[in-house]
């Protein structure tokens, strides 16, 4: 696991959140899968930095997933490559 995603039982009831925060990979993922572009997360949470987010993105590596669906992770990917949203 990366050092910068913790799962601890007391925080975000043990889903996997950035570290020293109560941000959830998946809400992270969740925006991205939404359209938004990282520089949009990253202003909705100015204490995240792009590392964060592919902490997250690699995080939701099919390795380690779960119920996280293949396409989201290869277009958050895809975003986090190009800098980009999808609108």
């Amino acid at each position: 696991m990366s050092r910068r995603i913790s799962v601890k039982p007391d925080v975000c009831n043990g889903r996997p959140a950035i570290r020293g925060t109560r941000i959830t990979v998946q809400t992270v993922l969740e925006f991205l899968a939404a359209g938004d572009s990282i520089e949009d997360v990253l202003e909705e949470y100015p204490k995240l930095t792009h590392a964060d987010v592919q902490a997250c993105l690699d995080y939701a590596s099919p390795k380690t997933r779960d119920s996280i669906n293949y396409s989201l992770r290869r277009c958050a990917r895809s975003l986090l490559e190009t800098n980009c949203s999808l609108g």
